[in-house]
C-alpha cells in the first residue's frame, strides 16, 4: 500500500506553477514547500512575485544556468552589418552599381560565372540549325494549293482530258458532268484511276479560292519536262528550221504562260527554262497556256549558258531580245546572211524579265541583239508582248518567202469564177 502522504506531496509539486523556457520545466524559487510534522500547521501567505517592467517574462538567473544566452543585435538593420563582422558565417553580399542594379560588371571577380554572351536578334534569326516553327493553315487539308498544279476552267480541263494527260482527282458539279463533251472522257479518267468528285459550286469556289472555274476542276500531275537533247531531235524531226524559245530568268507564272500559248500558236517547236530564279510550269502557267502546253514540249535546265551553247552546236541562230539591241527587229532578216537563197534557219528567240531583262552572260552568247522601237513614254514592254512580237516577225518573213501553192490556186480559182 503506498504512502499517502508521499502521494500528496508529488500532486502539490504537480500542480505548483513552473515556467516552460524552450523545452524545459522549471520550478520557480518563489514555492514554499509543505511543512512537515511538528511545524505549523497553518500555510503562512506567499509573497507576491515582483516583476520588472524592463523585461516582464524575464525568470530568474538562477533557474536559466543552463540555458544558452540569447544572441545579441545591434540597433542598426542587420542587412546593413560591417565587413568585419565574425557573428555571421556567411560571406558578404555582391556590391552591385547604381548606375544598373540588375546588370552585374563586366569585370565582376566575386562571381564565379563567365558573363553572358549578348543577344543579337539579327545573328539568332540567322542561325543556321534554328528550325522554323512549323504552320498550319487553317484552311481544310484537302484543299488543294498553288504548289499541287491545280487547273480549273472548262478548256483547260478538257484539253487535259483529251491528250490523257495524268489527272489525280476532278472536282465537277453535276450539271457538267453528263455534259456530252465530258460525259465520256470522265468516265475514261474514273477508267484510268483519277478520283471523281461531284460537288456543288459553292465547294468549288473554295477549292480555286473563288476564282472562274465554270464548273469544273481537276489536280494534275506535276508537268513532265524533257531533257534539251530530245527537244532538238523533235524540233527537227517537224522541220527544217525550226524556232525555240528561251525564258532567261521570268518569274510571273502569267508572263510565262502568255509566252507559251503565243509560241505553240504561232508554230514555235519548244520553251527552254532555266531551273533557278525562274518560274516552273505551275498551275498559274497551264491556266494561263489554255491547254498549249499538252502539246507543247518544255526543256528546264540547270545551266542555261551551256544550253545556248548546246543549241549553237545544234546550228541555231540566237536572237536577244534587249532594250540596248543594236538593230530594229523590223530591220532584221531572219535568214543566214552568207546564203544567197534566203532560206529559213534554225532560231533561238531569247526573252528577258521585265525588270532586268536578259543577263549580260546571256548577251554574251546570243549572235544577235535585237530591240523594238517604242514612240511612247514607256520604257520596255510586258516580257510576253515582246515575245509575241518578235515570233510574229521570225514567221511573216518567212510566209512572204514561202510559195503557197495551194494558197494560189484557191486564189485562181475564186478570181475566175468572180469574172464570170
Amino acid at each position: 500500500m503506498s504512502n499517502p502522504r508521499k502521494t500528496n506531496s508529488n500532486r502539490e509539486l504537480n500542480r505548483a506553477p513552473s515556467l516552460k523556457i524552450k523545452g524545459k520545466r522549471v520550478i520557480s524559487s518563489s514555492i514554499r514547500p509543505r511543512p512537515q510534522d511538528g511545524e505549523g500547521s497553518k500555510d503562512e501567505p506567499r509573497p507576491r512575485r515582483k516583476f520588472s517592467h524592463a523585461s516582464p517574462s524575464k525568470p530568474n538567473e538562477g533557474a536559466l544556468d543552463d540555458l544558452r544566452p540569447r544572441r545579441k543585435f545591434s540597433d542598426a538593420s542587420s542587412s546593413n552589418k560591417s565587413e568585419g563582422a565574425t557573428d555571421d558565417s556567411r560571406p558578404p553580399r555582391r556590391k552591385f552599381s547604381d548606375a544598373s542594379p540588375y546588370k552585374a560588371s563586366v569585370g565582376a571577380t566575386d562571381d564565379s560565372r563567365p558573363p553572358r554572351r549578348a543577344y543579337n536578334k539579327s545573328e539568332g534569326a540567322a542561325r543556321e540549325d534554328f528550325r522554323p516553327r512549323r504552320s498550319f493553315s487553317d484552311a481544310s487539308s484537302s484543299k488543294p494549293t498553288e504548289d499541287s498544279d491545280l487547273i480549273y476552267g472548262r478548256h483547260p480541263v478538257l484539253t487535259a482530258l483529251e491528250n490523257q494527260r495524268g489527272l489525280n482527282r476532278i472536282w465537277i458539279t453535276s450539271k457538267l458532268r453528263y455534259d456530252p463533251r465530258f460525259h465520256n472522257l470522265i468516265l475514261q479518267a474514273k477508267d484510268n484511276g483519277t478520283v471523281i468528285d461531284e460537288v456543288e459550286p459553292k465547294r468549288l469556289d473554295q477549292i480555286t479560292s473563288y476564282a472562274n472555274h465554270q464548273g469544273i476542276a481537276a489536280q494534275i500531275a506535276p508537268h513532265a519536262y524533257i531533257e534539251l537533247e530530245e527537244l532538238i531531235t523533235k524540233a527537227f524531226s517537224t522541220t527544217d528550221a525550226p524556232v525555240i524559245v528561251v525564258a532567261d530568268g521570268i518569274t510571273d507564272p502569267h508572263n510565262l504562260g502568255a509566252i507559251i500559248r503565243t509560241a505553240e500558236a504561232i508554230g514555235a517547236q519548244g520553251l527552254v527554262i532555266p531551273q533557278r530564279r525562274a518560274s516552273g510550269i505551275t498551275s498559274t502557267v497551264m491556266k494561263v497556256a489554255a491547254g498549249a502546253l499538252e502539246t507543247f514540249p518544255v526543256a528546264r535546265v540547270v545551266n542555261l549558258s551551256r544550253a545556248m551553247d548546246a543549241l549553237k552546236a545544234a546550228n541555231f541562230w540566237i536572237y536577244g531580245t534587249a532594250v540596248t539591241g543594236s538593230v530594229p527587229l523590223h530591220t532584221v532578216e531572219f535568214v543566214n546572211p552568207k546564203d544567197e537563197n534566203k532560206k529559213p534557219i534554225p532560231i533561238v528567240l531569247v526573252v528577258g524579265s521585265e525588270g532586268e531583262g536578259l543577263s549580260m552572260l546571256t548577251q554574251r552568247s546570243c549572235d544577235v541583239l535585237v530591240s523594238i522601237p517604242l514612240q511612247g513614254n514607256t520604257p520596255s514592254l510586258n516580257a510576253s508582248v515582246a515575245a509575241g512580237m518578235a515570233l510574229y516577225e521570225i514567221y511573216r518573213q518567212r510566209w512572204l518567202n514561202t510559195l503557197h501553192l495551194d494558197k494560189l490556186q484557191k486564189t485562181a480559182w475564186k478570181t475566175n469564177n468572180n469574172r464570170v
